[in-house]
Formats: C-alpha cells, sequence, structure tokens
C-alpha cells in the first residue's frame, strides 16, 4: 500500500546508517556498561532487551543531528543511550499496560518474566536515563528530557482513555501519537542542535522535525498493523485493534463507511479482540482508510524534510532528511 503510492526512489537505510555507524557502535558499548548492575536480572533482561532486535531510530537522530552541526565532543553519545533507555522504558509500561506478548518477533519481557519485573526493570531504565542527564551538565538538556517524558507519560494516559472508545476523533488520535511517540523523536533532534551550539531557529527547526517525522512513523505503524505479516512487522496482527485502540484506519473508515462498515468497527473497537478482523479489513480496503492513512504520513514526513531547511548542508542533513522518506517506504 505505501509502496504504491510512493513514487520516489526507495532510501537504503543502510546508507544513512553507516554514515554515523562508529557512533552508533560506540552508543551500544555505552547502553551495555550503563545497563550494568548489581542485581543479576536486570542485567539480565537489559541485555534481552538490547539484542532483542530494535531499529535504534531515536538514538540515530541524536547522532545525525548532532554531527549536523559539526559537533565533535562525546556527550551525543551520552545522549543516544539516554533516549534509547526512555524508549525502551516506555515499550516495558507499554507492553504491560497492553497485556502484550510479541515485540520485535520476540517475547515481550513482561511475557517472559512477568509484569511486576518488566514495570520495575522500566524504572530502572528511566533512573538510569535521568542520572546520565546530569553527568551531561546542561540545564537545558535536563529541562528538555523532563519535560519530554512528562509529555510521554501524559499521551500514555490519553491513550488509556481512549481505548474502547469509537467516538475518537482523528485529532484526538492526532494528539495522543505527537505525545506518546512523536515527542522523543523531537526530543532526539532538538538534542543535537543544543550540544551543537544552534540558535532558538534552528532548535526549533529540528525540534519540529523530530515531531513530524515521528508522527509519519507512527502513521506508518498504523497502516503495517493491518498490512504486514507478524514475520514483518515483529508482532502480532491487529495488535491495535485487538486491544481496543482507535487508530486513524479505523477512524477514517468509520468515517467513510457504510451505516453497517461503521457499526461494525465500533463494535470491534468497544469490544477488542479479532473475532471480526476480516469483516474490519474488507471496510478499511473499502473506504480507502489505508490509502488516507499513508498519505498523512507522507505529508508529515514532507513536512519533516521542509523543516530542515534553516540546517546547513551536508551528509548528515541530507541523512535525516532521507530517513523521512525512509519512515514512509518501510514494510515493518
Amino acid at each position: 500500500m505505501l509502496q504504491k503510492r510512493e513514487k520516489t526512489t526507495a532510501v537504503d537505510p543502510g546508507s544513512i546508517y553507516r554514515l554515523v555507524a562508529e557512533d552508533m557502535a560506540a552508543t551500544d558499548t555505552e547502553i551495555l556498561a550503563r545497563l550494568q548492575s548489581e542485581v543479576v536480572l536486570i542485567n539480565e533482561i537489559g541485555r534481552y532487551i538490547v539484542n532483542s532486535g530494535g531499529k535504534r531510530m531515536r538514538p540515530m537522530i541524536v547522532l545525525l543531528s548532532s554531527r549536523a552541526f559539526a559537533y565533535d565532543g562525546s556527550r551525543h553519545i551520552q545522549l543516544a543511550t539516554i533516549i534509547e533507555f526512555i524508549h525502551t522504558a516506555t515499550l516495558l509500561h507499554d507492553d504491560v499496560v497492553d497485556a502484550s506478548d510479541i515485540r520485535r518477533g520476540e517475547h515481550t519481557a513482561n511475557a517472559v518474566w512477568g509484569n511486576e519485573t518488566a514495570v520495575l526493570v522500566g524504572d530502572f531504565l528511566y533512573s538510569r536515563a535521568f542520572e546520565m542527564m546530569v553527568e551531561v551538565g546542561s540545564m537545558r538538556v535536563m529541562e528538555i528530557l523532563s519535560r519530554t517524558t512528562n509529555i510521554i507519560a501524559e499521551g500514555e494516559v490519553m491513550q488509556l482513555l481512549n481505548c474502547h472508545n469509537p467516538e475518537t476523533s482523528e485529532q484526538q488520535y492526532i494528539n495522543v501519537i505527537r505525545n506518546k511517540t512523536a515527542k522523543l523523536f523531537s526530543a532526539a533532534a532538538h538534542l543535537g542542535a543544543v550540544i551543537g551550539d544552534q540558535d532558538e531557529t534552528i532548535q526549533t527547526a529540528m525540534a519540529n522535525y523530530g515531531m513530524h517525522l515521528g508522527t509519519a512513523f507512527q502513521l506508518v505503524d498504523d497502516v503495517l498493523d493491518f498490512s504486514s505479516s507478524r514475520k514483518e512487522l515483529g508482532k502480532n496482527i491487529g495488535d491495535d485493534l485487538a486491544e481496543g485502540k482507535p487508530t486513524l484506519p479505523l477512524i477514517y473508515a468509520m468515517r467513510q463507511g457504510t451505516d453497517v462498515e461503521r457499526q461494525l468497527i465500533r463494535q470491534a473497537i468497544e469490544d477488542g479482540g479479532l473475532k471480526q478482523i476480516d469483516a474490519v479489513l474488507a471496510a478499511i480496503e473499502s473506504t480507502g482508510a489505508m490509502t488516507y492513512t499513508a498519505e498523512k504520513a507522507g505529508e508529515e514526513a514532507e513536512l519533516a524534510r521542509q523543516a530542515l531547511a534553516p540546517v546547513p548542508e551536508s551528509p548528515f542533513k541530507q541523512a535525516l532528511s532521507d530517513l523521512a522518506l525512509y519512515s514512509v517506504h518501510r514494510n515493518h
């Protein structure tokens, strides 16, 4: 679906990764070092999570952003690690709230070790991230990241309130994903400009870039939730619907569908589960909801690329632009 609507040449994510390969390797080393604890179970779960195949997009954004402004210190490695710890902590908590058992094609930590352990290890990652923030020694960094974690938590609560609520509007849903998902992308891009000693104009541009990129990324996830195989996606198909989450394809299909289709989707959201998944998929297809969501993702990706306009030209700026394109090309 996404591939059909996109006319530009597909981006090779490997070329983006190679540009910051040394920094990414240093970040992985820092992640493993900072996961160390006297509590053996924390070490075990930490290694399990780190080796579970995540894209590391958020730390990559920190690295690309800082290099785009010719930063040559080491704080970008610390910040990339902090961003990854915050992201991983939110995933651990998400999986408990959603009762998920599969992520990235592997069993979730809560499925392996139990909910209590997963929540507490998530808390450990949050607290370790804040320890590292202090070490960076920048009040501006502390301000951005503390505000970011607060907004993410608000987004989580907003999503919980919307669960099983078929009255959720498109704007309400966009607000959720901007808070819950896109805000961390925004912080990642913003921090690179901060440690690169850029003025407020550039910092705002980078924060906007990350916000639009993160929104595009989540909207593509919404499409993939109904269109990819479990092998590609790394989780169960229709998971969002099973949890009663009214994502954009469902919201649009209810808006555009027949009375029968509208009632079908409303009931599916209210009840959760996948009893009517085939009929829901048919309704999503017949209303063009997948295409609509993919187009919205494309618009956000283009806004992300436009936000980079005041950033000096460099291979790193091009990589950030390419990353926005990749966000709407991927199939997992």
